[in-house]
């Protein structure tokens, strides 16, 4: 029994384990064909691609990007209205209406801080017409001269740039007069009362012998002629500036960028460098009428450059001062006198400096005025007239006078010197009476007009119209933070 029944299970056995291998190979035939159905068509696809080509997809067109180092579009200059111009003849002309004038740019004009319109750039104008000049006309006829003295108004309309002439347009005609230019002389040291006026006579006395010395003499001989003529010719003299703003912004073509050309600072071995600011008087400053502690503003017209060349004060700035010394003329010769100083500068919003105002310490150091005031610039910046008082003049012609009183000597020659009042027309009445008293007459005249001149009228007073142009000095030692600051983000 036994050994009969071990075969039978044996037999089970390996039935039962070749069933077992039966069912698991069938999954795996059946995971076998999946996988090669899905594989199949991939394959196909790869080989279709391999045997045939495609066309290539367009590409998106990718946007070209601008270099930063390319030269960003600068600007076309533009003047804008207001700007003030300063025009200077070279030579005399005749007074008339309808006279042609050919000026010269005295300053230079920038914008955005560069040089645009260099100086002596040519500008065109017209006298439009002749303005009575009533106080030329007076002072004259007490002397004989019956010339009727005018001031000529003139409209400038042209500019003459390189590239062509370009019209300007005006507010309206303009008068001028001969321009003295002050510059302050350096600290003198402190003097006696008699070395102040030997030095002021050797002054004097210098300006009398450069009169006969200094090139131009036939002109200035031939205006001692004129002097004593009853009637002679007019003319705008040589020198003769006038100071127009233009009524609309003025487009200049796109010239090469230029970099300002401002002058160079001062600087001296062991002291600090020197800045000079060139502005002009927003308002009339004169010591007629200024009181101490006034308001004083000027606008800058030139940008400013320390030695490393960086931009300390840009154009367009607005210096801030007061009215420190003032004194109006007074009766008996005595002159005015005005001094004022700059203590604030406000920066124009597009320079990127702070709101408030940046303390600053500036004094006078130079000024454009009209040659007839005889101003003079110390060294501390106060203007006053020069004294034209001389007891010279008086007393030599009251002793010329007295000549014709005395008895002995030539009586036609001591009539013809004594008669000098009323110019050559009271020459030829004195020489022409032969009458002592009628030439001694004339003689005392002009040495009281002499005297009231030199003594008695009132003294002159200092006036600075407005767009008076100035000179500002000062130094980074006084004014540390007259740089702007950053922008801020």
């Amino acid at each position: 029994m036994i050994s009969s029944g071990k075969p039978q299970r044996l037999n089970e056995y390996t039935q039962l384990v070749r069933n077992c291998s039966s069912a698991m190979v069938l999954p795996t035939r059946l995971l076998s064909a999946a996988l090669f159905a899905i594989t199949l068509p991939a394959s196909g696809s790869v080989v279709a691609q391999s045997l045939q080509l495609r066309p290539e997809k367009p590409q998106p067109s990718v946007p070209q990007l601008k270099s930063d180092s390319s030269p960003a579009p600068r600007a076309t200059p533009i003047l804008p209205s207001g700007t003030c111009f300063q025009v200077e003849i070279s030579r005399n002309y005749p007074m008339k209406a309808g006279e042609a004038l050919e000026g010269r740019l005295v300053y230079p004009l920038y914008f955005d801080g560069n040089l645009v319109v260099a100086a002596n750039t040519p500008v065109r104008g017209t006298v439009v017409e002749l303005q009575p000049d009533r106080k030329a006309r007076w002072h004259a006829r007490l002397r004989g001269d019956l010339t009727p003295f005018h001031i000529a108004n003139v409209r400038f309309d042209q500019l003459a740039l390189p590239e062509g002439q370009r019209a300007i347009q005006t507010s309206g005609v303009v008068t001028g007069a001969p321009v003295l230019r002050l510059y302050a002389p350096g600290a003198a040291p402190k003097r006696s009362f008699i070395r102040k006026n030997w030095d002021i006579a050797k002054a004097r006395l210098h300006e009398q012998v450069a009169f006969f010395t200094d090139p131009g003499r036939g002109q200035r001989a031939l205006e001692i002629l004129y002097h004593q003529l009853p009637y002679h010719p007019e003319h705008i003299p040589a020198h003769t500036a006038w100071t127009f703003e233009i009524s609309a912004p003025l487009t200049l073509s796109d010239l090469p960028k230029s970099a300002a050309s401002p002058s160079e600072p001062t600087t001296i071995p062991g002291r600090p460098e020197v800045w000079s600011v060139r502005a002009l008087l927003v308002s009339e400053v004169t010591s007629a009428t200024a009181k101490p502690g006034d308001l004083v503003e000027a606008l800058v017209v030139e940008p400013v450059f320390d030695k490393d060349r960086q931009l300390v004060v840009p154009q367009g700035s607005l210096l801030v001062g007061r009215v420190t010394t003032t004194k109006s003329a007074r009766s008996f010769g005595r002159n005015g006198k005005l001094r004022f100083t700059f203590q604030q500068v406000r920066f124009p919003h597009d320079a990127g400096a702070p709101a408030t105002d940046q303390p600053v310490q500036g004094a006078l150091s130079g000024a454009t005025a009209q040659s007839t005031a005889g101003l003079t610039l110390d060294a501390e910046g106060t203007v006053s007239p020069k004294s034209q008082s001389s007891v010279i003049a008086p007393l030599l012609l009251s002793m010329l006078a007295g000549r014709a009183l005395d008895n002995d000597g030539n009586l036609t020659v001591q009539t013809g010197v004594s008669s000098n009042g009323f110019g050559l027309i009271g020459r030829v009445v004195g020489l022409a009476a032969r009458n002592r008293n009628i030439a001694a007459g004339l003689g005392f005249y002009a040495a009281a007009l002499s005297t009231y001149e030199n003594f008695l009228r009132p003294g002159h007073d200092v006036d600075f119209p407005k767009d008076t142009r100035i000179e500002i000095e000062t130094t980074p030692l006084r004014a540390p933070v007259l740089k702007p600051d950053p922008p801020t983000e």
